[in-house]
């Protein structure tokens, strides 16, 4: 095991952007710091080339995105869900990421903490995707004493790749063995190549070390009604109001079932599965144009392709809310 960082309590640093902001965080991971950079949708564009990097170099980092309403800047001040798409497609090459979705403070602080795990876990950035109204509410929270970190466990040999979907520990810099850190693809030495075996060696590694597990990174809320023939999906702010809409539609005698979705990428497909036993219907409400929807979809038509499903969408900077759930399911 390697030495903690001293127990002073984390520092904070403002970067003059979020492209210097996550490029000290990229460094201070590899020296062994645990770390986290914020911003809101528009600054994650300028992550865009860093979390590139951060992938190839498999290097664990936590990623808060505060959505809002835009493109550009966009309502500044105002509520969107726009960046579902853009967390999971918004840099070269393809590769996956981890992206969890709080749907209240409490949950933020959970999922913050589950986020770092998930990190260390699978050496990779893992996004944080809240939106303005989540983090523009007060409220106070039981911490119950999570959120302890933990010390690392050091690798001799930090690229090696045996099992495409295994992942070996980080070995900081400073550490017992000699570290190479690029961002071109590298053998298990860390040293550039073009050796075919090796480039696809490394590049099925960055896939599977997260496709592979991605029923252990799975987190959604179920409330499953018996001979329900709708199903509620959501997630973040909107999940509250499904919440709601679900307890008004049985209240007047509809069978309806709820699934929250904690997990945004890789998308629940095992969960979603699981949730849609006797369902003829989903409704999907989301504040952009149906970006979860399209994968809800996949999952669902690949399941049974009779089954509907229906986006519920607003872009003009107000809640959907639970009575429009309500109509929607009537």
């Amino acid at each position: 095991m390697f030495r903690e960082l001293p127990k002073i309590g984390g520092i904070a640093i403002q970067g003059e952007d979020e492209i210097a902001s996550i490029g000290m965080c990229i460094g201070a991971a590899m020296a062994g710091a645990k770390c986290m950079t914020a911003t809101s949708g528009p600054g994650m564009s300028l992550y865009s080339e860093n979390i590139g990097l951060a992938i190839m170099g498999e290097v664990p980092l936590v990623i808060v995105d505060v959505m809002r309403l835009g493109p550009a800047t966009g309502g500044a001040t105002t509520v969107g869900q726009g960046d579902i798409q853009f967390a999971r497609w918004g840099t070269a090459g393809g590769y996956p990421i981890i992206a969890l979705c709080p749907t209240n403070l409490s949950e933020c602080h959970s999922l913050a903490i589950r986020s770092f795990k998930l990190a260390e876990r699978f050496r990779c950035p893992v996004l944080l995707l809240t939106d303005r109204e989540v983090v523009a509410t007060m409220n106070t929270i039981e911490s119950n004493g999570q959120g302890k970190t933990e010390a690392r466990a050091e690798s001799s040999e930090s690229h090696l790749i045996q099992d495409p979907s295994n992942v070996q520990f980080l070995s900081p810099f400073g550490g017992k063995s000699i570290v190479r850190f690029t961002g071109s693809t590298h053998n298990e030495d860390g040293f550039i190549t073009k050796e075919p075996e090796k480039v696809g060696m490394l590049n099925e590694h960055l896939n599977a070390k997260i496709e592979k597990h991605a029923q252990e990174i799975e987190s959604v809320a179920t409330d499953i009604q018996k001979e329900a023939r709708t199903l509620l999906v959501s997630y973040g702010i909107t999940a509250r109001s499904s919440i709601e809409a679900t307890r008004i539609l049985r209240e007047g005698g509809k069978r309806v079932s709820n699934l929250i979705i904690h997990s945004l990428w890789p998308v629940p497909a095992n969960s979603i599965t699981k949730s849609l036993n006797g369902i003829e219907r989903i409704i999907v409400p989301e504040l952009n144009l149906g970006q979860f929807k399209i994968e809800i979809e996949r999952v669902a038509w690949r399941t049974d392709n009779r089954i509907e499903v229906i986006g519920i969408n607003r872009i003009d900077g107000e809640l959907i809310s639970p009575r429009q759930i309500v109509e929607a399911a009537a």
